[in-house]
């Protein structure tokens, strides 16, 4: 190769005069067979020429000093960042580029922080549809894929969420995070929140008049999850005031929803009846039921239940 060739010359006249040993001779034929620099010659030929090696010698031996520091495991100048040769003004120079293991842990944290995790088990961080058990749950994954599909789609018109019902322990909750980290793959945030927990919370959130700004923060996610709905008892307030809030705001802006519950879409109806206890409040009902079945279609989440007994 001609480059290797002028930088070899060079090297041999540079140090012709100098009687510095077999170690520095040495170090010319790291630096002539090291597969970086003969790469990096390669690749710019183009730009090289006769003077921009015998200029960029210096630089050449730097780098391959470095490399061969930190592949003997030594601390890096800039922590997460690797020395690469580049072009810099027409001279051959050292730049630092995040390293392999940085840019993948920089993209696992961009992908972490679009999935806002509320009251929920920390295993739903590591979610995964491709880990997902099918045993009787085929139905459950394919709506499941079908939704990230349908959200990703660029100008998407209305998607349906989904309303996994299905017996305690069954993985609805599993799927939801799996959903949401198979959106945050493409670049989508989503919300998923424990509603019991949630709603708790609101209660507190009275004495601090915040109320409002925390149903504000989850209506307008670009996806809400609301996980468990329906698994303990409700006050007027709660499901009028703040959910009937939430889902209308959703409905209004076509926002994609989903909801786990234990409950069938008619047992939660007379769920939100309060007939459990014996109320009969059936119209304030079907309006929370009719914005849950506008935003999501029932699904049934099968198998046993998977959770240690």
């Amino acid at each position: 190769m001609a480059q290797l060739e002028r930088l070899s010359a060079y090297l041999q006249r540079h140090f012709a005069d100098h009687d510095w040993g077999q170690r520095y001779q040495q170090t010319i034929e790291r630096v002539l067979h090291n597969s970086d620099v003969q790469a990096f010659l390669r690749s710019h030929a183009h730009e090289l020429t006769e003077a921009t090696v015998d200029a960029g010698a210096a630089k050449l031996f730097e780098y391959v000093k470095l490399r061969e520091e930190l592949d003997a495991g030594a601390t890096p100048p800039i922590p997460g960042y690797e020395p690469q040769l580049v072009i810099s003004n027409h001279q051959i120079d050292i730049a630092y580029q995040p390293t392999a293991a940085k840019v993948a842990a920089d993209a696992q944290r961009a992908k972490s922080n679009l999935v806002t995790v509320m009251n929920m088990p920390k295993d739903i961080r590591d979610a995964d549809l491709l880990k997902y058990d099918q045993t009787d749950r085929t139905e459950a994954l394919a709506a499941a894929t079908m939704f990230v599909n349908a959200v990703v789609k660029p100008d998407h018109e209305h998607v349906h969420g989904l309303y996994l019902t299905g017996a305690f322990g069954v993985g609805k909750t599993y799927l939801l995070g799996a959903i949401a980290n198979s959106l945050a793959d493409f670049g989508v945030g989503t919300t998923l929140l424990h509603f019991p927990t949630f709603a708790v919370n609101m209660k507190g959130s009275i004495a601090t008049n915040t109320v409002t700004s925390e149903i504000d923060r989850v209506k307008r996610a670009p996806v809400l999850m609301l996980d468990d709905i329906g698994a303990e008892s409700w006050s007027a307030w709660l499901r009028d005031d703040v959910l009937g809030v939430i889902l209308q705001y959703r409905m209004q802006e076509d926002l994609p929803t989903c909801f786990s519950s234990n409950k069938t879409m008619a047992e939660l109806e007379n769920f939100l009846a309060g007939r459990e206890q014996g109320n009969n409040e059936t119209v304030k009902a079907q309006r929370i039921m009719q914005r849950i079945r506008f935003l999501s279609h029932e699904v049934v989440v099968g198998g046993r239940n998977r959770r240690p007994q």
